[in-house]
């Protein structure tokens, strides 16, 4: 089974990366990870606290998971699978990427913001060549017909 990977995070791009892995897992008999991260600079140590911090991340990443996952069960009818992890997102990534064989696509999000930057986008097209599977780049601004219609 071949599985589509894509990050999820806070942002409108996201979003539509998630609809399109989606779409395609449904219409390949594919199969949807979701990975979340965790920033290591957002986990402060000490008493405790870390602790605490993980939990309520790790709470925050399932309750906005939920919402995709349930869109993704009902209509385009996939289960997704969620993976959170602590570090560097673009890091975290490419390890997921080394470590699952069947992962066969990673679909990220592109803002339409020019000044904005992704990082993990830039990390993955920096090594783009050693890449054991395609990258696609779906654009934030995308509508739903079109994703429905290019998938």
């Amino acid at each position: 089974m071949r599985k589509f990977l894509v990050l999820l995070d806070d942002s409108h791009e996201s979003l539509n990366a998630m609809r399109f892995a989606a779409m395609r897992a449904s219409n390949s008999d594919g199969a949807v990870l979701v990975l979340a991260v965790i920033p290591a600079a957002e986990i402060q140590h000490g008493f405790g606290v870390a602790d605490v911090m993980r939990a309520e991340a790790q709470e925050r990443i399932e309750a906005h998971y939920e919402v995709f996952a349930k869109w993704m069960r009902t209509r385009p009818k996939v289960e997704p699978e969620l993976l959170i992890r602590e570090g560097d997102p673009a890091e975290e990534l490419l390890r997921l990427l080394d470590e699952d064989p069947e992962i066969g696509i990673v679909a990220i999000g592109l803002s339409s913001d020019k000044s904005r930057q992704n990082p993990v986008l830039t990390r993955l097209l920096r090594d783009a060549a050693g890449l054991p599977c395609p990258i696609t780049i779906v654009p934030g601004d995308i509508s739903k017909e079109r994703l429905e219609a290019i998938t």
